[in-house]
């Protein structure tokens, strides 16, 4: 306890400062900054980690909800399609759909801008591979790379199938947001190619789509052609046969070989 002065002593302005020192060793004072920022990292740190894995599940749910998305569209059509099957599908509850993706449109959107991005992508990649190459093979990988991710991912053609059988809005938004792109870059590799007489005359935009038809159509047929004909598209080597045959039909020239 501390002991009182009579005002005015000499000693008083003395003795207070050794008091505060005694109490001070008696009760020294604590950091409290250190500690607040202690607590305030260990709070951060509980709060974060309960949200990380909740933005992890949401990660894992969407995915299986475009997944679920991408198999049922693709068989069924949007139409066809509802988003209780979807969300059976994908083993999550029905109104995390709603949660997700708002509605059903949107959730096809997403699903379709997967699918034609990843394929946009797969080609390009291609293309990088084999960019010292000449234009001939840099265009015959681009066949192998269109049938394998046509073969990896079937809803690439069903998908289209379903949505260019009547005009709608979602066939719009195909072809602007994926379609066309892609379509305008083929078109003028392969008018080079016509130019250098690699590929035959005449209209480089219909030799690009029978070319494109005759890669993912014919895999988007894999059930009709092993029943009509006995063409196992699943069969070790198929894929690479069509590749060849493709580029021996379409583009049967041989690129000049400079002096």
């Amino acid at each position: 306890m501390r002991h009182q002065l009579p005002p005015g002593s000499a000693f008083r302005s003395a003795n207070i400062s050794v008091l505060d020192q005694l109490e001070e060793s008696r009760y020294p004072k604590r950091d409290f900054s250190y500690s607040v920022k202690i607590m305030s990292n260990e709070t951060i740190q509980a709060v974060e980690k309960p949200a990380r894995k909740q933005q992890q599940r949401s990660v894992v749910t969407q995915q299986k909800l475009l997944d679920a998305a991408i198999e049922a569209f693709s068989e069924k059509g949007f139409k066809g399609t509802s988003t209780r099957d979807i969300a059976e599908r994908a083993g999550v509850h029905h109104p995390l759909i709603t949660y997700h993706f708002k509605n059903k449109d949107k959730l096809w959107r997403a699903a379709a801008d997967k699918v034609f991005r990843d394929f946009r992508r797969s080609l390009a990649a291609s293309l990088e591979d084999h960019q010292d190459e000449d234009p001939k093979e840099r265009m015959a990988s681009m066949i192998r790379a269109y049938l394998q991710y046509a073969k990896s991912q079937p809803a690439l053609h069903k998908v289209m199938v379903q949505e260019a059988s009547y005009p709608n809005a979602r066939l719009d938004w195909l072809i602007e947001t994926h379609l066309k792109p892609l379509f305008d870059t083929t078109f003028v590799l392969l008018e080079e190619l016509q130019k250098i007489g690699v590929a035959p005359a005449g209209n480089s935009k219909l030799l690009f789509n029978m070319i494109r038809l005759s890669s993912g159509g014919l895999l988007a047929l894999g059930n009709e052609l092993k029943g009509s004909s006995g063409i196992d598209i699943n069969e070790e080597g198929t894929l690479d046969e069509i590749a060849e045959m493709i580029v021996r039909v379409f583009l049967p020239g041989e690129v000049p070989r400079t002096a």
